[in-house]
């Protein structure tokens, strides 16, 4: 495919965007995105990503984050080197920029310090964050769960937003797509990714029809060779459905979507959770899910499309594969429509 190289309103896209074989962010996957997962995502040609704090090491270890990213930096630039005509895509590392996170100015420096092309933020938008990831020639994409979040995040110097619609895994928001991007697109002509039910190329093609550049996809990673999640929990991606998520706050204090049928083998009525203050999240251990919540899985709605657990670069072709024949339909009925009018 060949590089993007606008963004559908005009804008110069970054360089570390463009090098993309198919227009596909991986999302970052709380436990369950690691060095594994992100470099076979690259590989296949979409941005692969993992938040910094998966990476946890013993107290008075070294940084676990220094060796992910060491190991994932070299092995795609041998790749890189390996096959010039077709070199993997850059990867993204995901800042929690939340004031609980006691890791975040050590993570910084070492993300700096190793050169990480793409940053993703989330859960605060903060200058100095930016301005680290800028001087290292880094690009900041910040994700958002409505207008007001986007321009602050513009305003504080991330370069581009990823839009968290209702239907996203983790985290989601609960806005439309169509309400999201709309309004988003008509002040911000930057890079722009779109979360909620990306699963396959028709969805991807949708994201792109509405006024994303990018799709952003989690969920369906959840069900691949590669990710650390527990086999129970591969399976159960595979065997739910949309009708199988549930929207909740009690989980980690800000509501996000997560798989019925986990809810339930904790001992709880999906459908009478009571809610959780945000004001309790808190990362200083790596994540704000309380131990007792730890087998309680998040998804997103577009898991009806995943049908087997396999690997990530199999997964990437498929999507890749669906999202070409949708461009040629929709081209085809298209021009067929142009020559009957």
């Amino acid at each position: 495919m060949k590089a993007l190289e606008f963004t559908q309103a005009g804008q110069a896209m970054p360089d570390a965007l463009q090098k993309l074989r198919l227009p596909l962010i991986g999302a970052p996957l709380f436990i369950i995105s690691n060095p594994d997962l992100v470099i076979a995502q690259c590989k296949a040609g979409i941005v692969g990503s993992f938040p910094a704090l998966n990476a946890r090491e013993q107290e008075g270890e070294p940084p676990l984050l220094e060796s992910w990213l060491e190991r994932i930096t070299e092995e795609l630039d041998r790749y890189n080197q390996a096959n010039p005509d077709t070199p993997a895509a850059p990867f993204a590392v995901n800042q929690i920029v939340h004031r609980s996170n006691a890791r975040l100015e050590r993570d910084l420096e070492i993300c700096h310090r190793w050169k990480v092309p793409i940053w993703i933020t989330s859960l605060g938008a903060r200058p100095e964050v930016n301005d680290a990831a800028h001087d290292c020639g880094g690009v900041v994409l910040h994700d958002v769960i409505n207008d007001k979040f986007a321009r602050k995040a513009i305003e504080k110097g991330a370069d581009g937003l990823i839009a968290v619609a209702a239907g996203a895994g983790g985290h989601a928001g609960v806005l439309s797509p169509f309400a999201l991007i709309s309004e988003i697109r008509t002040w911000f002509e930057g890079p722009l990714a779109l979360s909620g039910a990306i699963a396959n190329g028709r969805s991807l093609l949708a994201a792109r029809a509405l006024g994303a550049d990018f799709g952003y996809a989690g969920s369906p990673f959840i069900a691949t060779k590669e990710a650390n999640a527990e086999t129970a929990y591969k399976q159960m991606i595979v065997d739910s459905t949309a009708d199988d998520i549930v929207y909740s706050s009690l989980f980690t204090g800000v509501s996000g979507n997560y798989l019925r049928p986990s809810i339930k083998a904790a001992g709880l009525d999906p459908d009478d959770l009571p809610s959780a203050d945000a004001s309790k999240m808190n990362f200083s251990g790596g994540s704000s899910k309380p131990k007792a919540w730890k087998e309680i899985w998040g998804s997103g709605q577009g898991i009806g499309a995943v049908t087997a657990v396999k690997p990530a670069a199999e997964l990437i072709s498929e999507i890749d594969q669906g999202y070409r024949a949708a461009c040629r339909s929709l081209a085809a009925e298209f021009a067929n429509n142009e020559a009957n009018r």
